[in-house]
Formats: C-alpha cells, structure tokens, sequence
C-alpha cells in the first residue's frame, strides 16, 4: 500500500513540475519578446561628458536597494561616477560627512547627487557648493516627511520630489530649482523570472498595514480568505479577522526585493494600495499635502511581468493607461468585482500584464529617470 502510494505521489509530482515548467517557459517567452521589442523601442542612452558624485542614502534596507538603482541607472550615462556613503553609524562615531565632503574637495564633480539625504548634514551641503559644485537631491518619501525635508530645500541648487505636489511647497520653501521626478524600477531586482514551486498564489500584497490599507482589508477579508493568498508586511495583525487570514500573512517581516519579485511574478493579481497622506504611523505632514503620484510599486509589479490592480492616483495616467496596461478601483467594491472579473479571464489578465510590462520596460527605469535629471541639471543631450 505504502509503495503504491509512493508511486502515485511521485507520479503526480512529474506531472505538477512537468505542468510547471511548460507554464513558466510559455510566459518567459512571451515576457522575452515584449522586454526585446520595448528594447528596441527605447530611446538610446545618451552620455554626459560628466563626473558625478553620487551620494547614497546611508540608511541600510529598505533605502539600499534605490541606492544600488541609483547608482546602476548612472553608470551607463555619465563619464565617471563617484559614489559616496552617508552613513549615520559613522555620524554617531564623530565623522559626519562619511568622507563625502573629502570626496567632492578631491574629485571636484560637476554636480553631486544626493538621494534622501536626511543623514547628510547640510552645513557639508553648504560647504559644497561653496566650492563651486553644483547640488542635487532626489526626495524619496514624500509628502510623508515633508515636515523633515522642508528645512533642506535652499540648501540645494536642484530639488527632485517623487511627489507631483510637493513642487509648490519647495517653491514656496526657497528653492529656485524644484522638479517632478518620480521613482521607478530596477531591471535587475524586478523583471519576469521564472516561478519555483510553492509561490503561485491568486492574490498577492506586499507592504505594510497603513490603517487606509487595513480598513480595505477588513472589508475583503471573507473573499481573500477563499483564495490562494500571501499578505506580508508589518503591523497586519491590525486586522478585525486577522486569524481569518492569518495562515497566509508573513507577519512583521520586510520581504527583500528579491523575494518581492519572486511573489509577483508568482501572483495572478497583485494588489498596489497606496499609503494616505494623512496616516499617523511614520507621518511627518503636518501641512496635509495629499498624494497624486505613483509610488514605486506601480512601477516594480509591472515590471515582473505581473497584473497590477491599484488604487486611482491622479497622476497614474501619465504613466500608465487604465484599463489597457494596468487596473484601477476606486472603493473596496470596485476591487471585489474586478478581482472577480480577471481571476475567472486569464488571457484578458496576461494581455494588460504584458503590456504594462512593455510600457514599464520602456519609460519606468531608472536610467530613464537619471536621463530626465541630468537632462535638466546640464541640458539634453
């Protein structure tokens, strides 16, 4: 009994990997052919006669992985790209300027770069420019920390927010040279992948529990409990039924990007909600200012070849086409119908995936953005 057991245990394991393997070598083909043609379709690179000094963000994960971005989408544009780290291990040991003042006095770039920069003193700011180096930041949490970050706006010659309406307030502020420039995603970290055995899922979340997101949650909760799920994040104990859910809830953990990409490639839909503008956890917004871009989820879940259902932003359009190569829902409802809809559509759900892979692929990578920066730092080239 045993031995037939074995038998047809393993049998049916050939057939499952067998079933796996054709599914995942169809759609790496197919994700092959789109990221090829959206290649081809890409503008060419452009080079810059420069030497940047870029300085990273110094905070260790989750800052790390748009560090390494950062510094992958400048490499291939610039002449030669200096990298200097602001650490905050190193400010509390008695050497502030992480050597980066050091780096600017020796290697004289023609712009230093700095992305975040809430570790990097501003005095060490003000001490390179001074020298006669042009300045930069690259503002990757707004409007949360607006309150921390307003103090920085005159301290640089450039000001680029992900945020479409913090432009105003760092006008307002002083800063003479403020830009729109959203964040996007890396091809290394986020692209198709093929899925290992265990992570196909029917719905997938990735982020914290934001109160705005729980109270969305609380009200899906009996259908995601019939699904295939896995929610990770910190703080998902928040929810009403959270024993409900929580066999499938990686709880308290930040999900490497890596495995974050592992996830949606290996989801059917994968949920993009972004965090209110008002939410008292790790807010500093006292003004109020509201959110209309995209975070950069939109861009890294449409970058793995995966469908995408997010909440409206009112800059969303600009990147994507709603309904074409990415979904929205405007209520709780709307999100239950549609989920619905393209779980029971597969081939509908492929096609918008790969065409948000290809529009992604082709506009939302990080070199796009830095061709944008230094667009506008030295002029087009």
């Amino acid at each position: 009994m045993s031995f037939i057991n074995s038998a047809h245990a393993r049998e049916r394991g050939l057939a499952d990997g067998n079933q796996l393997g054709h599914a995942n070598g169809v759609r790496m083909g197919q994700c092959e052919a789109i990221m090829q043609k959206a290649a081809r379709d890409r503008a060419p690179s452009p080079v810059w006669d420069v030497r940047v000094l870029f300085v990273t963000s110094g905070k260790g994960y989750p800052y790390e992985p748009l560090d390494l971005a950062v510094i992958n989408g400048l490499r291939p544009i610039v002449r030669e790209l200096i990298i200097g780290n602001c650490d905050k291990d190193l400010i509390r040991i008695g050497n502030p300027k992480a050597n980066v003042e050091t780096l600017a006095a020796r290697y004289r770039p023609d712009v230093m770069i700095v992305l975040e920069g809430m570790n990097l003193s501003l005095d060490v700011v003000d001490r390179v420019r001074h020298m006669g180096i042009r300045t930069a930041i690259w503002l990757t949490d707004d409007p949360y920390y607006t309150d921390l970050t307003a103090s920085c706006a005159r301290h640089y010659d450039y000001l680029f927010t992900l945020e479409v309406n913090c432009v105003q307030f760092y006008q307002e502020m002083g800063c003479q040279q403020v830009h729109y420039l959203p964040l996007a995603f890396q091809p290394e970290m986020f692209r198709p992948k093929p899925v290992p055995n265990g992570v196909n899922r029917d719905i997938c979340f990735i982020g914290s529990a934001y109160w705005n997101r729980v109270s969305v949650f609380n009200q899906i909760t009996p259908f995601l409990a019939s699904k295939r799920i896995i929610i990770s994040g910190i703080w998902w104990e928040r929810l009403k039924k959270y024993r409900l859910l929580a066999p499938q809830i990686q709880l308290n953990t930040w999900m490497p990007p890596d495995q974050t990409a592992t996830f949606y490639n290996g989801a059917k839909i994968v949920i993009n909600m972004h965090r209110a503008f008002d939410d008292q956890s790790y807010n500093h917004n006292s003004r109020r200012i509201t959110g209309a871009s995209p975070n950069p989820r939109t861009f890294e879940i449409s970058g793995c070849g995966a469908f995408q259902l997010t909440d409206i932003r009112d800059d969303l359009v600009n990147f994507y086409t709603p309904d074409y190569d990415i979904v929205t829902y405007a209520s709780p409802e709307e999100m239950l119908h549609k989920m619905n809809h393209y779980l029971n559509h597969e081939e509908e759900r492929k096609q918008i995936a790969m065409r948000g892979l290809y529009r992604t692929m082709r506009d939302h990578t990080y070199t796009n953005r830095l061709i944008t920066m230094l667009s506008i730092i030295f002029g087009p080239r």
